[in-house]
């Protein structure tokens, strides 16, 4: 592995606006109309999305401020002369066509009055951006409340957006299991997400994984200033015993009720102060992800080595947390679920034994995290690089990206399922599908298990893993023959009847237990069953949204979908991309500017959450 370091010289560029599109059209369509109140937690983009919304138009902005919240109209003092009553601030900010109000949840009482009479009055398009949880004043709380202005409220950004951000941020991809980590800790905070990016990258912990290009992070947290401050208000806690407690809770959390009866009275005050939570079995746990890695990293190493946990001593929760996760694919529900043992032992680079690895990357395979399945078979492979199931998960996982010379690599032992997507991958559907074949091995049980690990079961003979033929789209050969009533069966009988509205129901079911790839095929099969043509663009719809959060799933039932989320002419562009024209050569065949022709595949990367012209070849193939 090689370090990457960073000149310490060399400034920090802004990070591109990355997600948000759906949201970003609505904010526009709003400031062209009456305008909008935009809410959500702190650090989320909300004035980065503002900043978006108007860039290149006319507007006038103002901001609240913590210090300022006792000085009258403190917010609009550089719009407005030195003394003023409401009613002439009012007249005089009605001029404004638009006006821009960040972290209004910080006005002043006169500021917010004034904010409320100019939506009152309508003659000036307002976009207001607000901190969900923290105290509003009341006139600004009215504006959405009273419905004078909509209200957006921003959800976190999702992991698919997260990761494009984190690989533009840092210049290269990351692999999956560090963009995870930085996605838990940060929760959504974007500008802690832009600080834990850059103590990691600057702390020179950042190393290339030889096999793969990816960047990974493993070991502590690097305590940062910045980082620091984050956290300070759980390093600073005065109180004797708090911060003893808070470092039990760091190195060993779940914190048992029995362990925690001493340090009942500490516990309750450190709940109320949101810095713990204690579940319906009274075991405590800190509240934020990213308070466990700061006290570890500031407890030294001398009193780390006497609270930490070894990766033995992590053995029998490690088993429980497998148990759990083959108990939940047994049971045909892979919603996600926490499985902090195995982080914590990948975080710290400590060896992941071999089967835990692979029902980890099995887990993550049917949510359709391919890219973090794979990442776990290599986990798996670095102890015992011949284990077959970590193999077999590798071979799947890089088969259904498309990746086909990794998979080819990783197969082995008799066919099954890795032979399979190994021959759809290459193109050969029809050597895929009769790969499946129609032996008298047992009936597949739910989907949980894969053909080349159930092989060499005592008396298990030949596993034909019947629900892979759906996938590929000949349900003939699993119909009647996948267990009764479960969702795999009901999208086996909709496939082999053509039935759109019952393929876009399987699909829903499938979602629902968080298998979100099936759910993507089936709506996408769902797309070309529908005689209805609206009813085929909300499942090829479905599909695309569902397919993105996929980590890059190149199957066949995806196959040429991803365009059809893309208007007319940013098809027409990729499409031309994709054959190899440049920008120039594109904008002299379609008589367009060579900027638009830009400006249409930056739209259509961010639909498409391809990265460059590079990805865009295999996004455009034909069904």
């Amino acid at each position: 592995m090689t370090t990457f370091e960073r000149d310490a010289k060399t400034p920090e560029p802004p990070w591109p606006f990355t997600g948000r599109e759906d949201e970003l059209e609505l904010v526009r369509r709003s400031a062209a109309r009456q305008g909008i109140v935009v809410t959500g937690p702190a650090g989320c983009g909300r004035t980065r999305l503002l900043t978006e919304a108007v860039r290149g138009t006319d507007c006038v902005r103002a901001a609240g401020t913590p210090g300022t919240r006792r000085i009258p109209f403190a917010a609009f003092a550089h719009l407005l002369p030195g003394t003023v009553t409401l009613h002439h601030a009012v007249r005089r900010l009605s001029g404004a066509r638009l006006l821009v109000v960040d972290d209004a949840h910080l006005l002043d009482d006169a500021s917010a009055a004034l904010l409320h009479q100019l939506a009152l009055h309508g003659r000036t398009r307002l976009l207001v951006a607000v901190t969900d949880g923290a105290p509003v004043p009341g006139a600004v709380r009215r504006l959405w409340t009273g419905e004078l202005l909509p209200r957006l409220t921003l959800e976190p950004l999702p992991r698919p957006d997260t990761d494009r951000l984190l690989t533009a941020a840092v210049g290269d991809l990351l692999e999956p299991l560090t963009a995870g980590r930085l996605h838990r800790l940060c929760q959504g905070d974007l500008r802690l997400l832009r600080e834990l990016v850059a103590a990691v990258r600057d702390s020179g912990v950042l190393t290339r994984i030889a096999d793969t290009g990816e960047r990974a992070w493993r070991g502590p947290l690097p305590l940062t200033a910045t980082v620091r401050e984050h956290a300070a208000h759980v390093l600073d806690r005065a109180r004797p015993g708090e911060r003893e407690l808070l470092e039990r809770l760091a190195f060993a959390e779940p914190l048992p009720p029995d362990m925690a009866e001493p340090d009942v009275t500490l516990l309750e005050d450190l709940e109320a102060d949101g810095l713990v939570r204690v579940d319906d079995n009274g075991a405590a746990r800190l509240a934020h992800p990213l308070h466990g890695p700061v006290l570890r990293a500031a407890a030294g190493r001398l009193r780390a080595r006497r609270l930490a946990r070894t990766p033995e001593q992590c053995g029998p929760a490690l088993r429980a947390e497998s148990a759990a996760l083959a108990g939940r694919i047994e049971a045909a529900d892979v919603r996600s679920m926490p499985t902090p043992v195995g982080e914590w032992l990948v975080a710290q680079g400590a060896p992941v034994p071999a089967g835990y690895a692979a029902v980890r990357a099995r887990f993550a395979r049917l949510r359709g995290e391919l890219r973090e399945a794979a990442a776990w078979a290599r986990e798996g492979l670095r102890e015992n690089p011949d284990d077959p199931s970590c193999r077999t998960e590798l071979a799947l996982a890089a088969a259904q990206l498309g990746e086909v010379t990794t998979a080819r690599n990783a197969v082995t032992g008799r066919p099954g399922a890795a032979h399979t997507w190994l021959a759809a991958a290459r193109g050969d559907i029809r050597a895929a599908v009769a790969s499946i074949g129609g032996g008298q091995g047992r009936a597949l049980h739910l989907v949980g298990q894969d053909a080349d690990a159930d092989a060499d079961a005592p008396g298990a003979g030949t596993v034909h893993a019947r629900y892979d033929a759906v996938r590929l789209g000949a349900a003939g050969k699993a119909v009647g023959r996948l267990p009764a009533g479960s969702v795999f069966a009901a999208h086996a009988d909709a496939l082999a009847r053509g039935d759109g509205p019952a393929l876009d129901r399987a699909a829903e079911a499938l979602r629902a237990r968080g298998f979100l790839l099936f759910a993507a095929e089936a709506h996408a099969q769902a797309a070309r069953a529908h005689r209805d043509p609206r009813a085929a663009r909300t499942s090829r719809t479905r599909a695309v949204a569902l397919a993105r959060r996929c980590q890059g799933a190149r199957t066949p039932a995806l196959s040429g979908l991803v365009l059809g989320e893309l208007t007319a002419r940013q098809r027409q562009i990729v499409t031309l991309a994709a054959a190899g024209l440049s920008n120039r050569q594109i904008a002299e065949q379609l008589t367009l500017s060579v900027r638009t022709v830009g400006n249409h595949l930056y739209s259509a990367y961010a639909r498409l959450g391809a990265g460059d012209r590079q990805a865009l070849p295999r996004l455009a193939e034909p069904a």
